[in-house]
């Protein structure tokens, strides 16, 4: 019997590293569940980053379509990757406007230049305090805005090919 309890303590370690195996064998869960779905878009009204592209306010989402809101930087290197994605979304029938975070018009205007510029309006924000309200904690970021500016989805970090299909789905969703 006194021998069958010096066996507890090594039970209990070996049971111990079996749920954390365990832990580490589940598959991670990437998708980020934001407070701000299911929500309207904040009050805003930012004035226009480059010539030639109307800024952007929350009424421009009340209009019934569906829209893309991507939130980007020309100093933001994800953004640069996700530009080819970004234009096969608008390739794909999205409509996508576009908030600059921290930036200038001519930085801006030199990245549209380098790298495309699939954005329907482009809205500056200097002191990312659009960013803050939308919960956006870096660039790049995407929301699904349906017609009513209502958010349906955000999608945090840089838009993959993969991701495409997705953004689309989720967008015919949002206006229907």
């Amino acid at each position: 019997m006194k021998g069958w309890r010096l066996w507890l303590p090594l039970l209990g370690i070996a049971l111990l590293l079996g749920l954390f195996a365990l832990q580490l064998a589940r598959p991670k869960d990437e998708f980020v569940r934001s407070a701000l779905v299911g929500q309207p878009l904040p009050a805003f009204a930012l004035e226009a980053q480059v010539p030639g592209k109307h800024g952007l306010a929350n009424t421009d989402f009340a209009d019934g379509r569906a829209r893309l809101l991507n939130v980007f930087a020309s100093w933001c290197v994800p953004c640069a990757a996700e530009a080819p994605q970004l234009a096969a979304l608008r390739a794909g029938g999205a409509e996508i406007v576009a908030v600059a975070i921290r930036d200038k018009p001519s930085d801006v205007a030199a990245f549209l230049d380098a790298y495309g510029d699939p954005f329907t309006r482009i809205g500056a924000d200097p002191y990312s305090q659009l960013q803050i309200a939308l919960g956006s904690s870096g660039v790049p970021e995407t929301f699904v805005i349906d017609g009513q500016g209502i958010i349906r989805h955000q999608h945090i970090g840089d838009i993959r090919a993969r991701d495409v299909p997705l953004l689309l789905e989720q967008l015919a969703e949002a206006g229907e």
